[in-house]
């Protein structure tokens, strides 16, 4: 940026006035949810998209409260890992993959970008950012968006058997090219997103249910309750059982 450029980014926003709020563009920018917090991770500013999505009614539900207040516990403890990370390192966090269920309640994939928020001596006093569905990225995924069709697949049949060569095939490219560009746009392969898509399901009916646990698992794709442990354990850091006595 040139001296003169920096002069004049410099000299609006000095002129701009306290009541000037630039969040409000984000209402008008569809399924895009923007949030701000400050250095106790506490939600300063937020638009509607993101206080609808949690179901309140306006944006002074939410203005105080920090991720363990709004969201479950193992939401909330990624959420704060890398805002941490943010605010520490005063750089940015692009393209955050993060997994869960939608308004809808179907498993989907959210992207995330989060910025640090600096004051007038230079310092970080915040963080804010953007959340956007995978549904809601498709323009953003070019030339990658053969995908859609592997990803859809998997949303709408990730409780029954899904073998990488079919998905693959949906596609038009080889299951070696199939990895390879999935783990580009996802930074995960697509046996992991199916997993974790079967997981986040499965804590739901876990949460929700008295099901025995070894109905969840096979009602979720896992040949057994033995797989569906270890696969949970991996994903969550906790087995089945606890995580129903938890929560």
């Amino acid at each position: 940026m040139s001296a003169l450029s920096r002069q004049l980014k410099s000299d609006f926003l000095r002129a701009l006035s306290p009541d000037s709020h630039f969040e409000v563009l984000f209402d008008h920018l569809p399924g895009v949810s923007f949030f701000a917090k400050n250095l106790e991770y506490k939600i300063v500013s937020a638009n509607r998209a993101f206080w609808e999505r949690l179901g309140c009614s306006s944006e002074d539900e939410v203005i105080g409260k920090n991720d363990y207040e709004l969201f479950p516990e193992r939401l909330a403890s990624k959420f704060r890992s890398d805002d941490e990370a943010v605010i520490q390192s005063g750089e940015p966090k692009l393209k955050i993959v993060e997994l869960f269920f939608n308004l809808q309640g179907l498993p989907d994939w959210y992207f995330t970008n989060k910025f640090p928020v600096f004051g007038r001596d230079g310092s970080v006093i915040g963080v804010m950012g953007t959340v956007q569905s995978y549904s809601g990225e498709k323009s953003a995924l070019t030339p990658h968006l053969q995908l859609d069709r592997a990803v859809s697949y998997i949303r709408d049949h990730f409780q029954e058997h899904i073998s990488m060569t079919d998905l693959a095939k949906r596609t038009g490219m080889s299951v070696r090219q199939f990895n390879r560009r999935f783990r580009e746009v996802f930074g995960t392969n697509p046996s992991t997103f199916l997993i974790k898509t079967r997981i986040q399901a499965a804590c739901e009916d876990l949460r929700s249910s008295d099901r025995q646990i070894s109905e969840i698992a096979l009602d979720y794709g896992f040949c057994d309750q033995s797989s569906f442990t270890q696969h949970f354990k991996t994903h969550m850091g906790i087995t089945p059982a606890r995580y129903r006595k938890e929560h």
